[in-house]
Protein backbone atom coordinates (compact mmCIF):
# COMPACT_ATOMS: atom_id res chain seq x y z
CA UNK A 1 0.00 0.00 0.00
CA UNK A 2 1.74 3.12 -1.31
CA UNK A 3 1.60 6.30 1.32
CA UNK A 4 -1.56 8.06 -0.90
CA UNK A 5 -3.79 4.66 -0.04
CA UNK A 6 -2.75 4.88 3.62
CA UNK A 7 -3.10 8.45 3.90
CA UNK A 8 -6.91 8.15 2.81
CA UNK A 9 -7.75 5.20 4.61
CA UNK A 10 -6.51 7.27 8.01
CA UNK A 11 -8.52 10.22 6.93
CA UNK A 12 -11.31 8.06 6.20
CA UNK A 13 -11.33 6.25 9.63
CA UNK A 14 -11.16 9.75 11.72
CA UNK A 15 -13.95 11.67 9.82
CA UNK A 16 -16.29 8.38 9.91
CA UNK A 17 -14.99 8.22 13.75
CA UNK A 18 -16.07 11.81 14.51
CA UNK A 19 -19.22 11.88 12.65
CA UNK A 20 -20.89 8.64 13.55
CA UNK A 21 -19.66 8.52 17.25
CA UNK A 22 -20.06 12.72 17.83
CA UNK A 23 -21.32 14.65 15.94
CA UNK A 24 -24.54 12.45 14.43
CA UNK A 25 -25.68 11.63 18.23
CA UNK A 26 -25.06 15.11 19.53
CA UNK A 27 -27.40 17.12 16.62
CA UNK A 28 -30.13 14.42 17.51
CA UNK A 29 -30.16 14.40 20.96
CA UNK A 30 -29.47 17.86 21.99
CA UNK A 31 -30.27 19.67 18.31
CA UNK A 32 -34.06 18.12 17.82
CA UNK A 33 -36.74 20.41 19.87
CA UNK A 34 -38.49 17.94 21.63
CA UNK A 35 -41.03 20.03 22.93
CA UNK A 36 -41.88 22.38 20.05
CA UNK A 37 -40.42 20.47 17.27
CA UNK A 38 -38.33 21.37 14.66
CA UNK A 39 -34.47 21.24 14.76
CA UNK A 40 -32.68 24.40 16.67
CA UNK A 41 -30.87 26.72 14.40
CA UNK A 42 -27.16 26.34 16.15
CA UNK A 43 -25.86 24.73 19.77
CA UNK A 44 -23.50 26.82 21.20
CA UNK A 45 -20.02 25.30 22.20
CA UNK A 46 -20.93 23.87 25.46
CA UNK A 47 -23.48 22.24 24.02
CA UNK A 48 -27.01 24.13 24.97
CA UNK A 49 -29.64 25.10 21.89
CA UNK A 50 -30.31 28.45 20.99
CA UNK A 51 -33.74 29.26 20.53
CA UNK A 52 -33.89 31.38 17.77
CA UNK A 53 -36.34 31.82 14.72
CA UNK A 54 -35.84 28.78 12.41
CA UNK A 55 -35.03 28.67 8.68
CA UNK A 56 -36.76 25.70 6.80
CA UNK A 57 -33.76 24.85 5.24
CA UNK A 58 -32.47 24.27 8.13
CA UNK A 59 -34.99 21.37 9.02
CA UNK A 60 -34.76 20.41 5.38
CA UNK A 61 -31.08 19.69 5.05
CA UNK A 62 -30.90 18.03 8.67
CA UNK A 63 -33.51 15.02 7.00
CA UNK A 64 -30.93 15.22 4.18
CA UNK A 65 -27.85 14.53 6.86
CA UNK A 66 -29.82 11.61 8.65
CA UNK A 67 -31.04 10.17 5.47
CA UNK A 68 -27.89 10.07 4.02
CA UNK A 69 -26.42 8.97 7.84
CA UNK A 70 -28.86 5.85 7.35
CA UNK A 71 -27.52 4.80 3.87
CA UNK A 72 -23.85 5.26 4.96
CA UNK A 73 -24.29 2.40 7.44
CA UNK A 74 -24.68 4.51 10.80
CA UNK A 75 -26.93 2.20 12.75
CA UNK A 76 -28.07 4.95 15.27
CA UNK A 77 -31.84 6.12 15.34
CA UNK A 78 -32.05 8.92 12.21
CA UNK A 79 -35.76 8.36 12.36
CA UNK A 80 -36.18 10.91 15.17
CA UNK A 81 -34.59 14.04 13.04
CA UNK A 82 -36.40 13.15 9.73
CA UNK A 83 -39.32 12.76 11.37
CA UNK A 84 -38.37 16.07 13.12
CA UNK A 85 -37.82 18.18 9.70
CA UNK A 86 -40.33 16.70 7.71
CA UNK A 87 -43.25 17.09 10.41
CA UNK A 88 -42.26 20.41 10.23
CA UNK A 89 -41.70 21.08 6.75
CA UNK A 90 -45.39 19.87 6.29
CA UNK A 91 -46.26 21.22 9.64
CA UNK A 92 -45.76 24.88 10.75
CA UNK A 93 -43.54 25.50 7.21
CA UNK A 94 -46.57 24.41 5.44
CA UNK A 95 -47.60 27.42 2.82
CA UNK A 96 -50.37 27.21 -0.14
CA UNK A 97 -49.77 25.66 -3.26
CA UNK A 98 -47.54 23.12 -1.41
CA UNK A 99 -44.79 26.07 -0.99
CA UNK A 100 -42.83 26.46 2.27
CA UNK A 101 -42.72 29.36 4.32
CA UNK A 102 -38.76 30.52 4.78
CA UNK A 103 -38.96 31.11 8.56
CA UNK A 104 -40.16 30.62 11.78
CA UNK A 105 -40.78 31.21 15.56
CA UNK A 106 -39.91 28.54 17.17
CA UNK A 107 -43.40 28.41 18.14
CA UNK A 108 -44.56 28.09 14.53
CA UNK A 109 -45.25 31.41 13.37
CA UNK A 110 -44.49 33.23 10.31
CA UNK A 111 -41.73 35.77 10.43
CA UNK A 112 -40.86 35.46 6.38
CA UNK A 113 -43.16 34.46 4.08
CA UNK A 114 -42.12 35.74 1.65
CA UNK A 115 -41.20 33.13 -1.54
CA UNK A 116 -37.40 32.00 -1.24
CA UNK A 117 -36.36 29.76 -4.11
CA UNK A 118 -33.38 28.52 -2.02
CA UNK A 119 -35.67 27.20 1.00
CA UNK A 120 -37.70 25.31 -2.08
CA UNK A 121 -35.00 23.52 -3.48
CA UNK A 122 -33.46 22.05 0.19
CA UNK A 123 -37.31 21.33 0.69
CA UNK A 124 -37.37 19.11 -2.83
CA UNK A 125 -33.62 17.67 -1.67
CA UNK A 126 -35.09 17.27 1.68
CA UNK A 127 -37.80 14.68 0.10
CA UNK A 128 -35.58 13.12 -2.83
CA UNK A 129 -33.17 12.08 0.49
CA UNK A 130 -36.16 10.78 2.81
CA UNK A 131 -37.57 9.06 -0.24
CA UNK A 132 -34.39 6.84 -0.31
CA UNK A 133 -34.72 5.76 2.24
CA UNK A 134 -38.63 5.80 2.87
CA UNK A 135 -39.44 4.69 -0.87
CA UNK A 136 -42.56 3.05 -0.25
CA UNK A 137 -43.77 6.61 1.45
CA UNK A 138 -45.23 8.00 -1.99
CA UNK A 139 -46.38 10.93 -0.29
CA UNK A 140 -42.46 12.41 -0.12
CA UNK A 141 -42.09 12.65 -4.19
CA UNK A 142 -46.11 13.99 -4.11
CA UNK A 143 -45.08 16.65 -1.98
CA UNK A 144 -41.88 17.27 -4.05
CA UNK A 145 -43.73 17.43 -7.23
CA UNK A 146 -46.18 19.64 -5.84
CA UNK A 147 -43.10 22.50 -5.11
CA UNK A 148 -41.76 21.55 -8.31
CA UNK A 149 -44.80 21.86 -10.04
CA UNK A 150 -45.75 25.08 -8.42
CA UNK A 151 -41.86 26.35 -9.14
CA UNK A 152 -42.52 25.45 -13.29
CA UNK A 153 -45.61 26.99 -13.21
CA UNK A 154 -45.49 30.72 -11.28
CA UNK A 155 -41.80 31.47 -10.55
CA UNK A 156 -39.71 30.03 -14.21
CA UNK A 157 -37.92 32.77 -15.63
CA UNK A 158 -39.19 33.26 -19.23
CA UNK A 159 -36.03 32.18 -20.96
CA UNK A 160 -33.99 30.08 -19.07
CA UNK A 161 -33.86 28.83 -15.07
CA UNK A 162 -35.88 30.43 -12.27
CA UNK A 163 -36.86 33.89 -10.78
CA UNK A 164 -36.38 35.07 -7.19
CA UNK A 165 -39.76 36.17 -6.57
CA UNK A 166 -43.22 36.76 -8.43
CA UNK A 167 -43.78 39.67 -9.37
CA UNK A 168 -39.32 39.70 -10.28
CA UNK A 169 -36.93 40.73 -7.65
CA UNK A 170 -33.22 41.45 -8.80
CA UNK A 171 -30.95 40.51 -8.79
CA UNK A 172 -31.34 37.04 -10.37
CA UNK A 173 -29.23 34.69 -8.53
CA UNK A 174 -26.51 31.19 -9.10
CA UNK A 175 -26.26 29.86 -6.07
CA UNK A 176 -30.51 28.84 -5.27
CA UNK A 177 -29.95 27.57 -9.44
CA UNK A 178 -26.93 25.60 -7.90
CA UNK A 179 -28.99 23.44 -5.12
CA UNK A 180 -32.36 23.29 -7.37
CA UNK A 181 -29.53 21.72 -9.64
CA UNK A 182 -28.46 19.56 -6.69
CA UNK A 183 -32.39 18.60 -5.99
CA UNK A 184 -32.64 17.69 -8.80
CA UNK A 185 -29.97 15.18 -9.26
CA UNK A 186 -31.10 13.99 -6.52
CA UNK A 187 -34.38 13.02 -7.78
CA UNK A 188 -33.15 11.34 -10.82
CA UNK A 189 -31.28 9.19 -8.35
CA UNK A 190 -34.11 8.65 -6.31
CA UNK A 191 -35.87 7.07 -9.25
CA UNK A 192 -38.04 10.63 -9.92
CA UNK A 193 -39.59 11.49 -13.35
CA UNK A 194 -38.18 12.79 -16.29
CA UNK A 195 -39.15 16.13 -15.78
CA UNK A 196 -36.20 16.13 -12.99
CA UNK A 197 -33.95 15.88 -15.81
CA UNK A 198 -35.23 18.20 -17.98
CA UNK A 199 -34.66 20.78 -15.07
CA UNK A 200 -31.27 19.45 -14.62
CA UNK A 201 -30.42 19.68 -18.02
CA UNK A 202 -31.56 23.26 -18.11
CA UNK A 203 -29.89 24.56 -15.29
CA UNK A 204 -26.19 22.60 -16.31
CA UNK A 205 -26.62 24.20 -19.72
CA UNK A 206 -27.84 27.70 -18.03
CA UNK A 207 -24.76 27.49 -15.86
CA UNK A 208 -21.53 27.60 -19.30
CA UNK A 209 -23.90 29.70 -21.24
CA UNK A 210 -24.27 32.61 -18.84
CA UNK A 211 -22.94 31.96 -15.40
CA UNK A 212 -19.22 31.19 -16.46
CA UNK A 213 -17.03 34.12 -17.19
CA UNK A 214 -16.34 33.80 -20.48
CA UNK A 215 -13.26 35.12 -20.97
CA UNK A 216 -11.62 33.51 -17.05
CA UNK A 217 -14.01 30.30 -16.76
CA UNK A 218 -15.16 31.88 -13.38
CA UNK A 219 -19.15 31.91 -11.89
CA UNK A 220 -20.52 34.88 -11.04
CA UNK A 221 -23.27 34.82 -8.36
CA UNK A 222 -25.30 37.67 -9.30
CA UNK A 223 -27.23 38.54 -12.34
CA UNK A 224 -30.25 40.98 -14.00
CA UNK A 225 -33.44 40.01 -15.22
CA UNK A 226 -31.85 38.87 -18.34
CA UNK A 227 -28.63 36.66 -17.33
CA UNK A 228 -26.05 39.48 -17.42
CA UNK A 229 -23.45 40.32 -15.18
CA UNK A 230 -24.60 42.57 -12.39
CA UNK A 231 -23.35 46.04 -12.87
CA UNK A 232 -20.70 47.31 -10.36
CA UNK A 233 -19.27 45.47 -7.36
CA UNK A 234 -22.00 42.50 -6.72
CA UNK A 235 -21.52 41.62 -11.16
CA UNK A 236 -17.84 41.24 -10.17
CA UNK A 237 -18.24 38.61 -6.34
CA UNK A 238 -16.76 35.12 -7.08
CA UNK A 239 -17.12 32.50 -4.30
CA UNK A 240 -14.44 29.48 -4.28
CA UNK A 241 -17.22 27.06 -2.52
CA UNK A 242 -19.03 27.82 -5.11
CA UNK A 243 -16.38 27.04 -7.54
CA UNK A 244 -15.75 23.56 -6.27
CA UNK A 245 -19.46 22.83 -5.41
CA UNK A 246 -20.68 23.67 -9.25
CA UNK A 247 -17.84 21.36 -10.36
CA UNK A 248 -18.79 18.83 -8.71
CA UNK A 249 -22.14 18.93 -9.20
CA UNK A 250 -21.03 19.57 -13.32
CA UNK A 251 -18.83 15.72 -13.40
CA UNK A 252 -22.17 14.50 -11.93
CA UNK A 253 -23.97 15.79 -14.44
CA UNK A 254 -22.09 14.51 -17.16
CA UNK A 255 -22.02 11.09 -15.62
CA UNK A 256 -25.71 11.11 -15.61
CA UNK A 257 -26.42 12.58 -18.99
CA UNK A 258 -23.24 11.00 -20.74
CA UNK A 259 -22.03 14.68 -22.02
CA UNK A 260 -18.37 15.57 -21.15
CA UNK A 261 -18.83 19.41 -22.42
CA UNK A 262 -19.52 20.08 -18.55
CA UNK A 263 -15.79 18.26 -18.01
CA UNK A 264 -13.58 21.26 -19.04
CA UNK A 265 -15.69 23.79 -17.22
CA UNK A 266 -15.67 21.80 -13.49
CA UNK A 267 -11.74 21.60 -13.60
CA UNK A 268 -11.65 24.93 -14.67
CA UNK A 269 -13.43 26.31 -11.89
CA UNK A 270 -11.66 24.12 -9.19
CA UNK A 271 -8.45 25.43 -11.00
CA UNK A 272 -9.37 28.90 -9.93
CA UNK A 273 -10.62 27.94 -6.86
CA UNK A 274 -7.17 25.86 -5.71
CA UNK A 275 -5.11 28.53 -7.24
CA UNK A 276 -6.58 31.69 -5.88
CA UNK A 277 -9.23 30.71 -3.68
CA UNK A 278 -7.24 28.86 -1.31
CA UNK A 279 -4.90 30.19 1.25
CA UNK A 280 -2.18 26.90 1.59
CA UNK A 281 -0.76 28.69 4.62
CA UNK A 282 -3.87 27.81 6.43
CA UNK A 283 -5.03 24.81 4.18
CA UNK A 284 -8.50 26.92 4.10
CA UNK A 285 -10.73 28.09 1.07
CA UNK A 286 -11.85 31.45 1.78
CA UNK A 287 -14.97 33.57 1.03
CA UNK A 288 -14.94 35.79 -1.55
CA UNK A 289 -13.08 36.84 -4.45
CA UNK A 290 -13.09 39.66 -7.46
CA UNK A 291 -13.36 38.13 -10.86
CA UNK A 292 -9.14 39.67 -11.22
CA UNK A 293 -8.75 36.70 -8.34
CA UNK A 294 -7.72 39.08 -5.77
CA UNK A 295 -8.79 38.91 -2.48
CA UNK A 296 -12.38 40.14 -1.44
CA UNK A 297 -12.78 38.42 1.96
CA UNK A 298 -10.02 36.51 3.36
CA UNK A 299 -12.37 34.39 6.20
CA UNK A 300 -12.65 30.96 5.68
CA UNK A 301 -15.86 29.47 6.19
CA UNK A 302 -16.61 25.60 6.97
CA UNK A 303 -18.73 24.88 4.25
CA UNK A 304 -16.51 25.92 1.34
CA UNK A 305 -13.59 23.26 2.89
CA UNK A 306 -16.12 20.58 1.88
CA UNK A 307 -17.16 21.81 -1.06
CA UNK A 308 -13.12 21.28 -2.18
CA UNK A 309 -13.19 17.74 -0.94
CA UNK A 310 -16.38 17.23 -3.32
CA UNK A 311 -14.73 18.71 -6.12
CA UNK A 312 -11.33 16.52 -5.88
CA UNK A 313 -13.61 12.98 -5.44
CA UNK A 314 -15.37 13.93 -8.70
CA UNK A 315 -12.14 14.86 -10.64
CA UNK A 316 -10.83 11.71 -9.65
CA UNK A 317 -13.69 9.62 -10.42
CA UNK A 318 -12.95 11.01 -14.36
CA UNK A 319 -9.05 10.94 -14.20
CA UNK A 320 -7.25 10.01 -17.37
CA UNK A 321 -4.57 7.68 -15.39
CA UNK A 322 -3.27 6.23 -12.44
CA UNK A 323 -0.97 9.50 -11.74
CA UNK A 324 -3.98 12.02 -12.05
CA UNK A 325 -6.15 10.02 -9.76
CA UNK A 326 -3.12 9.69 -7.17
CA UNK A 327 -3.01 13.77 -7.34
CA UNK A 328 -6.31 14.34 -6.73
CA UNK A 329 -6.65 11.69 -3.89
CA UNK A 330 -4.18 13.75 -2.56
CA UNK A 331 -5.83 17.43 -3.16
CA UNK A 332 -9.14 15.54 -1.65
CA UNK A 333 -6.84 14.50 1.60
CA UNK A 334 -5.44 18.08 1.97
CA UNK A 335 -9.04 19.51 2.09
CA UNK A 336 -9.94 16.51 4.57
CA UNK A 337 -7.00 17.89 6.90
CA UNK A 338 -8.22 21.47 6.41
CA UNK A 339 -11.80 20.56 7.52
CA UNK A 340 -10.74 18.68 10.21
CA UNK A 341 -9.30 22.28 11.69
CA UNK A 342 -12.88 23.50 12.29
CA UNK A 343 -13.43 20.25 14.60
CA UNK A 344 -11.36 21.47 17.57
CA UNK A 345 -14.29 22.47 19.57
CA UNK A 346 -14.53 22.38 23.13
CA UNK A 347 -17.68 19.74 23.11
CA UNK A 348 -16.71 16.66 20.02
CA UNK A 349 -19.35 16.46 17.72
CA UNK A 350 -19.78 20.06 17.08
CA UNK A 351 -17.69 22.63 15.07
CA UNK A 352 -16.32 26.19 14.25
CA UNK A 353 -18.05 27.76 11.50
CA UNK A 354 -15.63 30.80 10.37
CA UNK A 355 -11.26 30.78 10.47
CA UNK A 356 -9.92 34.44 10.68
CA UNK A 357 -7.39 35.11 8.32
CA UNK A 358 -5.12 34.79 11.47
CA UNK A 359 -5.85 30.71 11.69
CA UNK A 360 -7.92 31.17 14.75
CA UNK A 361 -12.24 31.00 14.56
CA UNK A 362 -14.38 33.26 15.23
CA UNK A 363 -16.09 32.63 18.68
CA UNK A 364 -20.17 31.28 18.17
CA UNK A 365 -22.04 28.51 18.07
CA UNK A 366 -22.62 25.71 15.68
CA UNK A 367 -25.12 26.25 13.07
CA UNK A 368 -27.27 23.03 12.13
CA UNK A 369 -26.99 24.06 8.60
CA UNK A 370 -23.26 23.13 7.76
CA UNK A 371 -23.91 19.68 9.13
CA UNK A 372 -25.10 19.09 5.59
CA UNK A 373 -21.98 20.09 3.81
CA UNK A 374 -20.29 18.07 6.22
CA UNK A 375 -21.79 14.63 6.20
CA UNK A 376 -21.82 14.85 2.19
CA UNK A 377 -17.87 15.50 2.08
CA UNK A 378 -17.63 12.60 4.68
CA UNK A 379 -19.94 10.75 2.15
CA UNK A 380 -18.24 11.16 -0.83
CA UNK A 381 -14.63 10.66 0.54
CA UNK A 382 -15.93 6.96 0.89
CA UNK A 383 -16.75 6.51 -2.06
CA UNK A 384 -13.12 6.98 -3.11
CA UNK A 385 -10.94 3.65 -3.36
CA UNK A 386 -7.29 3.48 -4.21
Amino acid sequence: MNDTAKALIDVKTRLKDWLFNAALPIWRDTGVDKAKGGVFETLALDGTPADVNRRTRVAARQVYSYALARQMGYAGDVDTVIDAGLNWLSGPAAAPGGLVYAVLTPQGEVVKAEFDFYDHAFALLAYASAFKVRPHDKSLEQKAIAIRDTLLTTYKHPVRGFEEANPRTLPLKTNPHMHMFEASLAWIEAGGDSVWKDIAGEIAQLCLDKFLHPENGSLREYFDGDWNPLEGEMGRIIEPGHQFEWAWLLVRWAAISGDDTFIAPAKRLVEIAEDFGTDHGRNATVFELWDDFSVKDNKARLWAQTERMKAYVALQSIAATPEEKAGYVEKLIKGAEGLELYFDAPVRGLYRDKMNPDGSFVQEPAPASTLYHIICAIDETFRVEM
